[in-house]
């Protein structure tokens, strides 16, 4: 509930305040942007999981945003788009990240209800 709470006032504060970003900075918010939503899915669904660790999340962050914006700025020092390859790779991650979200949602009633049938027809098997 406090992601959804933190997402709202994110939103929020956007609209009320708008930031101008210049035309030579859209490249790098945009794949910066990338790398925080790639990160923000993985930290999600390891929630989920319960496996969820803040240094792993937070230097997930920082880290895929500073290798992300790296290869933007050499790929514009050298005329190639090698930013392309940031984005496929989150793109694929955050795809990946969003199908075990979905499995995980959708299957984790089902799973509760299982494992808990599971252990009471053992219970009755072994006092038989």
């Amino acid at each position: 509930m406090l992601e959804l709470i933190g997402l709202a006032a994110g939103v929020l504060l956007g609209v009320l305040y708008p930031l101008p970003i210049s035309s030579a900075m859209t490249l790098y918010a945009g794949i910066g942007l990338l790398a925080a939503l790639d990160s923000g899915l993985g930290g999600y669904r390891a929630r989920l999981q319960g496996e969820f660790h803040t240094g792993i999340f937070l230097s997930g962050i920082i880290g895929n945003a500073a290798i992300a914006v790296s290869l933007t700025w050499l790929g514009q020092k050298m005329g190639i788009p090698i930013y392309l390859a940031a984005v496929v790779v989150f793109g694929t991650r955050m795809f990946q990240n969003f199908g075990e979200i979905r499995r995980e949602l959708l299957t984790s009633g089902p799973k509760k209800g299982k494992i808990k049938q599971d252990i009471e027809d053992f219970g009755e098997e072994s006092t038989k």
